[in-house]
């Protein structure tokens, strides 16, 4: 089993990572003026997303799954793209990508 360092608050630095992009996205979105059709999606999923964080070590599938809703329902929001993109980052720490299918 991989061991991961701890910040000094006991928590794993990934951990942090994911919970402050989430954070980033979220204020982003609220402060975002336009309405979008799959706006609700997105919040669900970053509540999702803190959730599993704020319990500890979240399972990567449901990350994977989370950043795809994400992904899919602001995607075309440009002004968004930085700050999806920190969430990306944050998930992928957890491992990459899953190998390709034969």
């Amino acid at each position: 089993m991989e061991q991961r360092a701890v910040t000094g608050s006991g928590e794993d630095p990934r951990v942090s990572q994911l919970r402050a992009a989430v954070s980033r996205l979220r204020r982003e979105l609220a402060g975002h003026p336009a309405e979008f059709p799959d706006r609700a999606v997105a919040e669900d999923e970053l509540a999702a997303l803190e959730a599993m964080a704020m319990s500890g070590v979240p399972e990567v599938p449901r990350l994977r799954r989370s950043l795809l809703l994400i992904a899919g329902s602001i995607g075309s929001v440009s002004a968004l793209g930085g700050a999806v993109a920190g969430v990306r980052r944050a998930v992928e720490l957890f491992g990459g990508p899953p190998p390709p299918t034969p």
